[in-house]
């Protein structure tokens, strides 16, 4: 296929030619891994890069580099790798003569243990999912920031389209293994004290910070030079986007089950130490309960009810057009399977292609093996969340599969919420964009206020309702 590029597509093109370490900042939909294959060929046809390593998400290595490659005119002539598999066929790969070496993310610090006191042999990375990258304390971005940081590794382009989701706390690591610390510093700690206060915290443990005044600015600045930042509504047209809340009623028997369960869990946490573990484990098992099913200390699933997919079900006989479903749990999966005609788990390059063509009528996908560099748009225009993600990234990142350039219809996203359970709670926290660390300790103390004061309101009412005692021990009645 012959490759036009946009504007602002030369433009993120030459920007990496003429900065060895960048990072685009594009929106989902921009195109970021053609503007990145174009730029790559061109550094290799000039012997500027000999050997690049690309990291990405597993559905994206899966799926999307290789055939990227494969489908433009001008990259055709890069020889691309996917080094998956298991650990005896990710060396076979690295053996193999090519250009590009394509890799999921999770094998990072595998791949560097590799080369370990030997030659490293790659003068390129790509980030595919920058963001992914974020967090400084995990072995992921440890072991790379020791290949970032050899004096071999002449280019670093890092790729994502939500750096900051969570807030600038996720830029330190990011930009860390583009500059090695040259622009926000080498220390995550120097970068706390430097640019944000503490807003919320227990003793000595901050889990909330805001930036100081003036901060943002300051740091935009100093990260300028080595960063394109572009939104798809800025640069696109964007199809139109219809948000629907879908109320779903629990059945009597359901709601009392997850009341008594969400009483449990939530009274038997003390206030004071509502921890970000603790919270995520009571909202994931609330959210469960709300899916229809709910899992045993054994792993075992136990159905609860069907009042989703009966939802789900009249959305799928009236839809206009193929739907994608975006799933939680392996039980969710599973049932799903079963009770929607034509529901198709989305596994790889065969589902995709087969969607794309119009031959699945439902898609099956976890926010995490669909959220980022698929492209879906062609095979159906309808979302439906069967249970929501606190992760505001995922769910950006997942809606962005049907809502990108190249839909040609209005895309309508469906959220299945449970009346009176955490569901709400999350949607709520989702409109208002709050997903971070903080808005799930929040949400979690709310729905412990809610809980503990209807606690408190039956307790009265059970009190009322016994019978006074007369001095000689007989009922007053």
């Amino acid at each position: 296929m012959r490759y036009e590029p946009s504007p602002y597509q030369e433009y993120a093109t030459k920007f990496i030619l003429s900065t060895p370490r960048c990072a685009l900042f594009l929106d989902m939909g921009l195109g970021k891994t053609v503007i990145t294959l174009t730029a790559l060929s061109s550094l290799l046809a000039t012997g500027e890069c000999e050997r690049v390593l690309v990291i990405a998400p597993l559905n994206v290595a899966r799926t999307v580099w290789k055939e990227e490659v494969q489908k433009w005119d001008h990259t055709q002539g890069i020889r691309c790798v996917k080094v998956l598999g298991s650990a005896q066929e990710r060396r076979a790969a690295l053996r193999r003569e090519a250009d590009v070496y394509v890799i999921n993310r999770e094998n990072t610090k595998w791949l560097i243990e590799q080369y370990a006191g030997g030659k490293w042999p790659f003068d390129t990375i790509v980030i595919d999912e920058l963001s992914s990258f974020k967090g400084s304390n995990t072995e992921r971005f440890r072991a790379l920031r020791s290949a970032t940081k050899l004096r071999k590794t002449k280019h670093v382009i890092g790729l994502t389209g939500t750096p900051a989701s969570n807030g600038y706390l996720d830029l330190w690591a990011q930009m860390f293994l583009i500059d090695n610390g040259e622009r926000l510093g080498t220390s995550i700690t120097r970068y706390r004290e430097k640019y944000f206060v503490p807003l919320a915290q227990n003793g000595y443990v901050v889990y909330k910070y805001g930036l100081l005044r003036g901060a943002k600015q300051e740091i935009d600045e100093r990260i300028r030079d080595i960063v394109v930042s572009m939104s798809a509504q800025d640069w696109l047209s964007m199809p139109e986007r219809i948000m629907r809340t879908v109320p779903v009623e629990l059945p009597q028997k359901a709601l009392r089950a997850y009341q008594s369960m969400e009483k449990e869990l939530l009274l038997n946490i003390d206030e004071q130490t509502i921890t970000a573990a603790n919270a995520a484990v009571v909202m994931g098992k609330l959210l469960q309960i709300t899916g229809g099913a709910v899992y045993d200390g054994d792993h075992e699933d136990h159905i609860m009810h069907n009042a989703k997919i009966d939802a789900l079900r009249e959305i799928v006989d009236v839809a206009q057009g193929n739907i994608l479903v975006f799933y939680a749990y392996r039980h969710e999966l599973e049932r799903l399977l079963r009770e929607i005609p034509g529901a198709v788990k989305l596994e790889g390059a065969k589902q995709i292609e087969a969607w794309n063509r119009g031959e699945v009528r439902v898609l099956l996908a976890h926010p995490d093996s669909a959220g980022h560099g698929l492209n879906l748009q062609a095979g159906g225009h309808v979302v439906v969340w069967y249970s929501l993600t606190w992760s505001l990234e995922k769910y950006q990142q997942a809606n962005a599969r049907l809502w990108r350039r190249g839909q040609q219809e209005t895309v309508i996203i469906h959220h299945l919420v449970a009346k009176g359970t955490v569901d709400e709670t999350v949607m709520s926290a989702l409109e208002g964009k709050d997903m971070t660390q903080q808005g799930l300790l929040q949400a979690v103390r709310a729905r412990k206020e809610i809980v503990y004061g209807q606690f408190q309101r039956d307790r009265r009412e059970n009190e009322r309702a016994k019978p006074s005692e007369d001095r000689t021990g007989g009922s007053v009645r």
